[in-house]
Order: C-alpha cells, then structure tokens, then sequence
C-alpha cells in the first residue's frame, strides 16, 4: 500500500489541477454572456444558458473540493457519507467515459453529450483544454478514491465476496441491465424509440456503448456481491465495477433527465436529440433510480463486510 499511499496523494492534486481550466472557461462564458460579448449556445436563450453553466461552474468547484478533501487532512474529518457520495457521483461522471472522451481526443472530435452543454462552435483551444479537464479529473478520480476509500474504510476491501452471507437478489440490477441493453441495441444502431435517426453521428454511438458497458457492468457486479458467487473472487473486483456502473447510471441520468424534460416540454428549434423525448425521459428514470438503489446495496454489502472483518 505504500507505493499507492503516494500514487493517491498525487492524483488528487492532479485531479484538481486539471479541472482548473474548465472552471475557468465556464466562468469566463457566464461572464461573457451577461456582458454580451461572448455567444450564446445553439437552443438557448441568455438566462438558460447562464443557469446552465452556472450549474457546471458549481460542479467544477465541487469537483476541485472533492480532489482535494481525498489528500488533505481535513478530508478525512468531512462526513464520510458526503465524501463517499461526491466521490460516488463524480467516478460515474468522469471515470465511466474515460474510455470516450480518449476516443474522442484521439480522434480530434467533441461531444455536446459529455460536454455539460458545451458549445459545438467553441475556439479549438477551448475544446482541447476542456477534453484536458476530463481526462485529468477522470484519471486522479480513479487513482485517488480508491486510495482515499481504502485508507478510511480499509475493512470494506479486504477478503473475499463468499466472506458475507447472501442477500436476496436485488431489482436494481435487473432494471439497470435493462437499461443497459437498450444503450447496447441503440448503440448497434437500433430504432426502436429513435425519432430522429439522422442526429445520430459516431460520438453519440459510442457514448451509448460506453454507458451500455457500464450500466451491464455495474449490474453484473451487484448480483455478484448480492448473492455471494463466485465465493472466491477478491471482494474489490465486484465492488469496484459496482461503484462506477451504479454511479454512471446515477449521474449521467440525473444530469440528463431534466435537459430531456426541458427539451420534451419546449421543443426548442435549435436542438433535436435522436431518441424520443417519452423514451429516453423514461430511461433515463429508470437508470437514476436504479443506480441509486444499486449504490445502496453496495453500501449495505460492504458495511456488512468491513463489520465481519472487524469481528
């Protein structure tokens, strides 16, 4: 543990380091939309795209803050519960698509999905600095909580997923891999609940994917840790793909679902998402409920655990 008591220290501050520069550009658009000198993005008015960013400039603080309470001291004064909760919601923001916003990098393109509603016209040095912010704050994330969780709950991670006696079978995962496999058939092109084929492009294919993995992942994961099988799996393994698929479902969706109601309700003429409003409100519904009562079965699992090794 030695070596990643020193990997961890150094992915926090990373971590926050790298998110300085998205703080700084959402600030600098607040700002430059109130003072009328920087546009305003495509399908929206002043104040929606002010609120709008003003909600990510506060994400980006939080972000900064979390980063930092993994490696100060003060971090292990907070609330484990608040920690363990921000920590929860930015892996599944940041760590889950890593795999796409590398895809996108490499491939010189940008996504408005995983962007927070980023502007499709932005300078190519904003959007590089932006992709800089995510893949800094995804890669610290996944270094840096481990190190944190396991420092502070070090009970939780040791022994093996047989240790603890089995639950019954949770309906969170059933309905998280639902939700999954819709992802994976839109992903593959499917129609069904598809209004608008042709908005489709690669970036929005490959973001389905990588939120169908992590959905099936984290589903797979829970029924693992709730019924106890494979007995002689390390207990990290499912825990660890428990966390980030339950916090992907958790945090994509709720970030999501209330642009889809709003763009539902308003019908805004600047922007068309390829799925059905009806539809992809719906999944979206279902995939924050369900990574929410997955979370909490992989709370309850590793208490009992972190409890059984204390005994």
């Amino acid at each position: 543990m030695e070596r990643w008591d020193r990997i961890g220290p150094r992915a926090a501050y990373g971590a926050a380091l790298a998110m300085s520069p998205y703080l700084l550009i959402k600030v600098s658009w607040v700002v430059g939309a109130l003072m009328g000198v920087l546009p305003i993005g495509d399908g929206f008015g002043l104040a929606e795209w002010v609120v709008l960013n003003t909600v990510t400039v506060g994400m980006a603080v939080i972000g900064i803050a979390l980063a930092l309470a993994l490696v100060r001291p003060w971090g292990m004064r907070i609330p484990g519960a608040l920690v363990a909760f921000c920590s929860w919601v930015g892996s599944g923001f940041l760590v889950s698509v890593l795999p796409f916003v590398l895809f996108s990098a490499l491939l010189g393109g940008g996504s408005q999905e995983g962007g927070g509603g980023d502007d499709p016209a932005m300078p190519v040095w904003e959007g590089v600095l932006v992709q800089f912010s995510f893949v800094g704050m995804g890669l610290g994330l996944a270094l840096a909580v481990p190190v944190y969780l396991r420092r502070r709950w070090p009970d939780a991670f040791i022994g093996r997923v047989g240790d603890g006696p089995r639950m019954a079978r949770p309906w969170a995962a059933v309905v998280g891999a639902a939700v999954g496999l819709v992802w994976i058939y839109w992903a593959v092109g499917g129609t069904v609940g598809i209004a608008h084929p042709a908005e489709r492009n690669t970036d929005w294919y490959v973001l389905a994917a990588v939120w169908g993995f992590w959905a099936l992942a984290g589903a797979a994961a829970i029924w693992v840790v709730a019924g106890a099988r494979p007995a002689r799996w390390p207990r990290w393994l499912p825990l660890a793909f428990g966390w980030v698929g339950s916090g992907s479902l958790f945090a994509w969706s709720a970030w999501k679902l209330p642009l889809m109601l709003y763009v539902a309700l308003t019908d805004p003429a600047d922007v068309t998402p390829p799925e059905s409003p009806t539809v992809v409100v719906a999944v979206h519904l279902c995939a924050v409920v369900a990574g929410a009562a997955m979370m909490r079965t992989l709370g309850r699992r590793a208490g009992e655990g972190s409890g059984a090794n204390r005994a």
